[in-house]
């Protein structure tokens, strides 16, 4: 017999993985009380989702725990690729000097426990062994009907977000469209080790074609953290194919995941039996971890929320695991999502402010879903943009919101640097009146929520400190933090006007920040809590940037 009994919270979060951690900790790192609940009775021990784009380490420093993730990756070099048992060119994952972060890899069960780590700091855990159920929702809030190992539980929260993988309970409970399709192949993964000439950090793709040009064998490694242990992904051997599509997964009409219960699992020597076809050196796996089965679909759902409730990750979009994209997209939409669900629990958001997160992650998702549809069948080195593009696109730095409603205009014409909507990059060089060394700008940046930053040489930055305390009023507490940055060579009384108003002030030491943002004259940049600039203004004006945080703070 069940127990039923009724609780409150700001928001729920169902699903426990990278992407619904990622939700319940920036939520609980801005004080808004969260609940997280999961159906699983513990982390499964998988290395399903294993790479870490450069964007979600930026992500993770902006949390605070990007070190513990570095202390356990292994970083990504590279990949060697062989087709029909040639060599191809070698493709190097080597970023600009300013991007702080390179790629990295790490077991999905690892980020899993580095981010329930990083919860457990602010005094929340993950219910296990508890699934929500249903849901109804109203103008005020929503009520849910969790299963838990005592019973039936009910209960009501301000927000629901669904962070419940492909089969979303969520998405189903919402009646959001998830069109899409599958992919007619199946694959195996295993966790294995083997001792072979492939360069540290480096992976593999090796492949043979058939007469129609098609792939008709494939062997992809991935470096995880361990001497000769790679995440390997192949073609499922006849006799381990699924007879039901709907098997992978858990079922559910969408074959898309690992294989469920009682399928049959790779054993060694079907790894090894492709490693004699496709490797490049003989090689001989061992200590195999786990290994499994699994499908792939591509699916989008129509929108990304309706009223209170919102969905993200796997319950919004599936695609191939091509590039590493989706665990790292997912992450980016809890991070979108978080910051503004916060401001909306504390009553300070404005009216279109969660409208926005579908506005912006959903053409995202979109665009992710393609590329890994084409990357799947032709491969990255096959897309049609420069090598450099397509590897910031690959990193993720170049996921941007222009024309959000958000977003304050397209900034200056013409202007080089990033515009309103582009991600705010790093710099050196920054040095500050105390700190003996140099500082980053993403130090600046770690642990605020909007910042306005005011860039000045000569006589304009004397205003500044006034112009700051204009802008901040009428703002939240704490939302809105300010400081200056100013040429090296920056005559006495513009320094000091600077500094006498109650503002830091940095020195672009080396010029790196107007180098990388394109500026020669005062302009001011207000960059949002996750990192986007959302106004790009020259001169600075207040009446400007009160309108641009008017699209974001309750009046």
């Amino acid at each position: 017999m069940s127990e039923t009994s009724a609780g409150t919270t700001d928001v729920l979060v169902a699903g426990a993985g990278p992407v619904g951690l990622t939700a319940a900790a920036e939520l609980r790192r801005r004080g808004v009380r969260c609940r997280l609940v999961d159906r699983l009775p513990a982390r499964l021990p998988y290395a399903k989702a294993v790479g870490i784009q450069p964007r979600t380490l930026e992500i993770w420093d902006r949390m605070g725990f990007v070190h513990d993730a570095l202390d356990l990756a292994v970083p990504l070099r590279g990949q060697l690729t062989y087709v029909d048992g040639a060599e191809q060119p070698r493709l190097d994952l080597v970023l600009p000097p300013e991007v702080p972060y390179g790629f990295a890899a790490l077991p999905q069960y690892e980020t899993e426990r580095l981010l329930e780590a990083f919860l457990n700091r602010f005094g929340t855990g993950i219910e296990r062994s508890t699934e929500l159920v249903s849901f109804t929702q109203d103008a005020d809030g929503v009520t849910c009907l969790l299963r838990t190992p005592a019973g039936e539980e009910e209960v009501r929260t301000r927000f629901l977000v669904g962070c419940d993988g492909a089969h979303s309970t969520v998405r189903k409970g919402l009646g959001l469209g998830f069109e899409g399709g599958a992919f007619p192949e199946e694959y195996m993964l295993a966790d294995v080790e083997v001792a072979w000439d492939l360069p540290h950090g480096y992976g593999l793709r090796a492949m043979r074609r058939d007469e129609r040009g098609d792939v008709a064998d494939v062997l992809v490694s991935i470096p995880l953290p361990g001497a000769g242990r790679y995440r390997m992904s192949m073609k499922v051997p006849p006799e381990l194919s699924a007879a039901d599509a709907a098997a992978g997964a858990g079922g559910g009409g969408i074959a898309h995941g690992l294989a469920g219960e009682g399928a049959r699992a790779p054993r060694l020597e079907h790894i090894q039996a492709v490693l004699d076809r496709l490797s490049p050196w003989p090689t001989t796996a061992g200590a195999m971890r786990w290994s499994s089965v699994f499908r792939i679909s591509h699916r989008l759902v129509d929108r990304y929320g309706e009223g209170r409730v919102f969905v993200a990750g796997d319950a919004a979009h599936i695609h191939p695991p091509t590039g590493a994209q989706g665990m790292n997209t997912g992450i980016q939409d809890a991070w979108n999502l978080a910051w503004k669900l916060a401001l909306a629990v504390g009553d300070a958001a404005g009216p279109g402010l969660l409208a926005s997160y579908d506005a912006e992650r959903r053409p995202v998702g979109e665009e992710v879903v393609g590329r890994t549809v084409r990357h799947a069948a032709q491969g990255v080195q096959a897309d049609p943009s420069d090598p450099r593009t397509t590897l910031l696109r690959e990193a993720q730095l170049l996921v941007g919101y222009r024309g959000s409603p958000l977003v304050d205009g397209p900034g200056a014409d013409g202007a080089p640097g990033p515009l309103p909507g582009d991600r705010a990059p790093d710099c050196g060089g920054l040095r500050g009146a105390i700190t003996a060394y140099p500082l980053r700008l993403f130090d600046l940046l770690r642990g605020r929520e909007h910042l306005l930053l005011l860039y000045g040489p000569g006589p304009a930055a004397d205003g500044f400190g006034e112009l700051a305390s204009a802008v901040r009023e009428g703002s939240p507490d704490g939302a809105l933090t300010a400081c200056a940055v100013l040429p090296e060579a920056q005559d006495a009384d513009g320094a000091d006007g600077a500094a006498g108003a109650p503002l830091p002030v940095y020195r672009d030491a080396r010029g790196e920040f107007a180098l990388m943002y394109g500026v020669r004259e005062a302009t001011a940049f207000l960059i949002r809590p996750d990192g986007y600039l959302a106004a790009r203004l020259s001169p600075p004006a207040v009446a400007e940037l009160r309108g641009c945080l008017a699209k974001v703070f309750a009046s």
